[in-house]
């Protein structure tokens, strides 16, 4: 359970620019999630990408290390929306975009992953 594998990697380019258009998204500081509802057709309950702004961040050494972070706390942490997306048997792509000013601890990041997963449960949800 606790693995990111290639599968649950969004890469195609057609579904992310579905995603940024026709999603819906919300702000947990210091992400922006953007998520949208998918047809039963992925192997994967969910699938998502992660990015970081160049204009922020201007060495790419900084924007990886952030993204390494936040894969890190997604991986550890994604059970609990896996649970959710199962019992509801919905299939979802998503993206959390960071969005902070300076590169944050791994503490900080994990903690507020946590909170923006419970934030996107209860979207679900609704």
């Amino acid at each position: 359970m606790y693995t990111f594998k290639k599968e649950e990697r969004l890469c195609n380019k057609k579904l992310i620019e579905k995603l940024f258009h026709n999603g819906s998204s919300f702000l947990c500081y210091p992400f922006k999630a953007s998520w949208l509802l998918m047809p039963g057709e992925q192997q994967v309950p969910a699938q998502i990408v992660f990015s970081v702004s160049k204009k922020r961040f201007k060495r790419a050494v900084d924007r990886n290390v952030i993204k390494r972070r936040m894969r890190e706390a997604y991986r550890l942490n994604k059970k609990q929306l896996y649970d959710l997306l199962f019992a509801t048997d919905k299939r979802i792509v998503f993206s959390i975009g960071y969005i902070g000013k300076e590169i944050a601890p791994y503490e900080l990041i994990e903690k507020k992953m946590l909170k923006l997963l419970t934030q996107l449960n209860a979207e679900l949800a609704k």
